[in-house]
């Protein structure tokens, strides 16, 4: 009997294709909550990206059945209860490498559109409005300092391209620092020091207890300063955001993810000094190869 794989919320057609050549059973289907774990029963594998959960009720109501192996299609983790999963016997796995440079240029696009206005002066345009005057006030990246907290994989690609921009990089980590990282252009600190002298501020952190901005922190930060959120949108609180923008505290923001993907916050994502996209950081054509590359070697060597 052929190992069955239940992929949830899309897969790369060329990795789909080479499983079912390697004699892989591939089923596409998206499952709500309520009905995942039961289908989860008859499969070996399951591949999911962000909008599929697999929680402690999804996993019991799977007991029982032949489920072996998650794999996140991306790199954040926390939609899976790993330690939950794993002891109930299912090992958990993502795709840490192949998103990372995506979704660090997707950032970087973020700032140059929080710098220069370049979202609210677009749809000014395609209102057939000539704004020159209110939007030729924008600021050069080239000199600011940019504070990533977090400096994992997407991270470092971040700050090594903020560098090559001519940007100062202020980094933070929850764990292990990574080697060869400090020059005279980058140096790791504390999160009060991050948070007073960033110029912008890059989140890039999984999802923790609280939110890493809100209005404690923001309450810390430059007055005018940036925030760029491509990492999970809980790591905002998003009204404490809003009312920053509308006080001027926080002069643009541009954001990737949302607290509700279902019913996203629409008066932080219409606010004029906002640039905002409906959670593409992965979502290059490249990338999706490399995801569906490395999902393809997960599963054949698992």
């Amino acid at each position: 009997m052929s190992t069955r794989v239940l992929v949830t919320d899309g897969m790369d057609a060329g990795a789909m294709e080479q499983l079912r050549k390697d004699g892989f059973e591939v089923v596409e289907q998206f499952y709500e909550p309520d009905a995942l774990g039961a289908a989860l029963k008859d499969f070996d594998i399951v591949v999911i990206r962000s909008a599929t959960k697999i929680k402690a009720p999804q996993i019991d109501a799977e007991k029982g059945g032949n489920l072996k192996l998650i794999i996140r299609a991306g790199v954040g983790m926390d939609n899976i209860d790993i330690p939950y999963a794993e002891a109930a016997g299912i090992a958990c796995k993502n795709t840490p490498r192949a998103s990372s440079n995506a979704v660090a240029e997707l950032a970087i696009g973020l700032m140059f559109a929080c710098a220069r206005n370049l979202s609210i002066a677009g749809s000014t345009m395609r209102e057939q409005k000539w704004e020159k005057k209110a939007y030729s006030k924008g600021f050069e990246l080239s000199g600011k300092t940019v504070g990533i907290i977090g400096y994992g994989r997407i991270g470092r690609m971040i700050g090594e391209k903020c560098q090559a921009l001519g940007m100062n990089v202020l980094a933070t980590v929850h764990h292990k620092k990574p080697e060869g990282c400090e020059c005279d252009t980058m140096h790791f600190v504390s999160m009060e020091e991050l948070l007073v002298k960033s110029d912008i501020i890059s989140l890039n952190s999984p999802a923790g207890d609280k939110p890493l901005v809100d209005a404690d922190s923001l309450g810390k930060m430059k007055d005018g300063v940036v925030i760029i959120n491509t990492s999970r949108g809980s790591n905002i609180d998003e009204p404490a955001l809003l009312d920053a923008l509308n006080s001027g505290k926080v002069k643009a923001a541009g954001l990737d993810v949302w607290l509700s993907e279902k019913e996203p916050n629409w008066a932080l994502a219409s606010h004029p000094a906002v640039a905002c996209t409906p959670h593409i950081g992965a979502g290059t054509k490249e990338a999706q190869k490399r995801i569906g590359a490395e999902l393809v070697d997960i599963i054949e060597h698992f």
